[in-house]
C-alpha cells in the first residue's frame, strides 16, 4: 500500500508544512482540554463542598432548634422516665419542616421511635439496615449518636416523591436515654448543581475543540492555497526560464554553426577555390607544354596542406583529440600555442601536475571554459600578454586565466547579469559540475578563475581514495 503511495514535491511540500501544524493543534488540544478538566473539577468540588457545608450547617441549626424544644424536659427526667420520653417524642413528631424535612429518633438497639412522615417504621428494629448501595444506615447514626454526633449519607425515600435520593443526616445521642436523634436534608439538589456545571465544562470543552479545529482547518486552508499559488508562480517561472534555456541552447547552436560556418567559408572554402584555381592553371600549362606547370602544382599543393590544417584546427575546435588521449594539460597547452600563433598575443601555459585525473564532464568544462575565456580576449580585451594556470590542490581542480586587457563593466564581471551568452556558457558549465566560477576585472585586465571540486578527481589506479599530490601525473 504505502509503495504505491508516491507523492510529487509539491505534496511533500504540504505534508512538510501541515503535519507539525496538525500535532500542534491537537497537543494544544489536549491540553487545554486536561486543563480545563482539572480545572473545572476542582472548581466542581469546591462547589459540591461549599454546598454541604451549608447543608451541614443548616441540619446543626435544626438539631438546636430540636434540643432548645426538648431540653428543659430531658434535664429534669430520670434515664427511666417513660412520661418524659413519650413527651419528647411527642415534640419531635410534630417538628415537620418543608416537604420533607422531619426528625427521627432510634435507641441504641435499633427500634425506630419517631418518624413523623414514614410512620411503618414506628416499632420495629431496624439493626442491620443498609440503602441499595450497601451503605449501613442504622448501626451507623447509633455508632455516631454513641460517639458524641456526626453526619452520615446515604440514600433515602424522598417522603413527597417516594423516589430514593441522597441523603445527608446529622445525629447527636442523648445518652442517659439511650437515644440518636437526627434529622436530614436531601442533597439532590446539590447533585443537579454539580451535574450542570459538569456539563456545563464538557460544553466549554466541546466549544473549545470546534474552535480549535476550525482555526487548525484554516490554517489548512491557508497553506494550501499559499503553497498552491507558490507552486502555480514557481511553475510559471519554472517554464519561462526553461523556455529562456531553450532559446540560449538554440542561440548558443546557431552560434556556434555561424561560426563553423565562417571558418569554412572565410578560411577552407578560399583556400580550395586557391587549390582549382591552381589545379586548372597547372592543366592549362601542362597541356601547352608550359615549364611553370610544376611550380603552379606546388602552389596548389601547398594550399591544400593549409587547407588540411585548417579542417584540423576546426575539428580540434569542435572536439580536442588531445582532450581525451592525453588530458587537460597537453590539450590547453596546444590551444594556447595556437592561440598565441593565430593572435600574435604572448600567451603563456603553466601547470602544476597532481596524481588524480579529472573526469570527462570537468575536463570538457574546464576546456571549454578556456576557449570562451581566449575568444572573449582575441574579440574585445585588446591584451598582449595572456597567462593560463592549471594546477591541483586538495580542494579540487583550478584553471586560471589572466591577461592585460581593457577588463569588463561591472554588469558584465557577473555571469548571467547582463554579460554575453560566452560568460553565461561558462557559468553555466562550472554550474553543472557543481564547481565555482569567480571572474576578476579591472581596467589593468581580467581574471578568470573555474573551480572544480573534489567530486570531479577521479582516484588513481591502485588507491581506495583520492588523496592529492602535486607531484605527479597529469590531469
Amino acid at each position: 500500500m504505502f509503495a504505491r503511495l508516491r507523492l510529487n514535491y509539491g505534496q511533500k511540500l504540504f505534508l512538510i508544512a501541515t503535519l507539525p501544524l496538525i500535532l500542534m493543534a491537537a497537543v494544544v488540544a489536549l491540553v487545554v482540554t486536561l486543563e480545563a478538566r482539572q480545572m473545572a473539577e476542582r472548581e466542581i468540588k469546591t462547589l459540591e463542598a461549599q454546598l454541604i457545608a451549608a447543608k451541614r450547617a443548616e441540619l446543626r441549626n435544626y438539631i438546636s432548634i430540636a434540643r432548645t424544644a426538648f431540653v428543659n424536659i430531658y434535664g429534669r427526667a430520670a434515664p427511666d422516665d417513660r412520661a418524659a420520653m413519650r413527651e419528647v417524642s411527642q415534640i419531635l413528631a410534630a417538628m415537620l419542616y418543608g416537604q420533607d424535612g422531619y426528625f427521627f429518633v432510634f435507641d441504641y438497639d435499633g427500634t425506630n421511635l419517631v418518624s413523623p412522615r414514614r410512620t411503618e417504621l414506628i416499632g420495629r428494629d431496624w439493626t442491620g439496615l443498609e440503602d441499595p448501595s450497601g451503605v449501613p444506615v442504622t448501626d451507623e447514626l447509633i455508632r455516631l449518636a454513641r460517639s458524641g454526633g456526626g453526619y452520615h449519607s446515604f440514600v433515602w425515600p424522598k417522603p413527597s416523591t417516594g423516589e430514593r435520593r441522597q441523603m445527608v443526616a446529622y445525629v447527636i445521642g442523648l445518652q442517659d436515654w439511650r437515644w440518636a436523634i437526627g434529622t436530614g436534608v436531601f442533597i439532590d439538589d446539590v447533585i443537579a448543581t454539580v451535574a450542570t456545571s459538569r456539563q456545563q465544562v464538557e460544553a466549554r470543552v466541546r466549544r473549545t475543540f470546534a474552535y480549535l479545529g476550525g482555526a487548525t482547518i484554516l490554517a489548512l486552508i491557508f497553506v494550501f492555497v499559499t503553497g498552491l499559488s507558490i507552486t502555480i508562480r514557481e511553475r510559471r517561472l519554472a517554464d519561462a526560464k526553461l523556455k529562456k534555456l531553450t532559446q540560449r541552447v538554440f542561440d548558443a547552436q546557431e552560434e556556434e554553426r555561424g561560426r563553423v560556418a565562417r571558418e569554412l567559408h572565410d578560411g577552407i572554402s578560399q583556400i580550395l577555390v586557391g587549390v582549382r584555381y591552381a589545379l586548372e592553371t597547372a592543366r592549362r600549362r601542362l597541356a601547352a607544354g608550359d615549364a611553370r606547370a610544376e611550380d603552379t602544382l606546388t602552389r596548389g599543393a601547398a594550399h591544400l596542406s593549409t587547407a588540411i590544417q585548417e579542417v584540423r584546427r576546426i575539428s580540434r575546435d569542435l572536439r580536442p583529440g588531445a582532450l581525451d588521449d592525453l588530458g587537460l594539460g597537453p590539450a590547453l597547452k596546444a590551444l594556447a600555442e595556437d592561440f598565441g600563433r593565430r593572435t600574435g598575443i604572448a600567451t603563456r601555459f603553466d601547470t602544476v601536475v597532481f596524481r588524480n585525473r579529472l573526469d570527462e564532464e570537468a575536463k570538457i568544462a574546464l576546456y571549454r571554459v578556456a576557449q570562451e575565456a581566449l575568444t572573449n580576449i582575441e574579440r574585445h580585451s585588446g591584451a598582449t600578454r595572456v597567462h593560463i594556470d592549471l594546477r591541483g590542490h586538495a580542494g579540487g581542480g583550478t584553471l586560471r586565466i589572466t591577461d592585460n586587457g581593457c577588463g569588463l563593466d561591472a554588469g558584465q564581471a557577473r555571469p548571467g547579469a547582463g554579460g554575453g551568452i560566452g560568460l553565461r556558457n561558462m557559468q553555466e558549465r562550472i554550474e553543472q559540475i557543481d564547481g565555482r566560477l569567480v571572474i576578476r576585472s579591472s581596467p589593468q585586465g581580467t581574471e578568470i578563475e573555474a573551480t572544480v571540486p573534489l567530486t570531479h578527481l577521479l582516484t588513481p589506479q591502485g588507491q581506495t581514495e583520492t588523496v592529492p599530490d602535486t607531484k605527479r601525473a597529469t590531469a
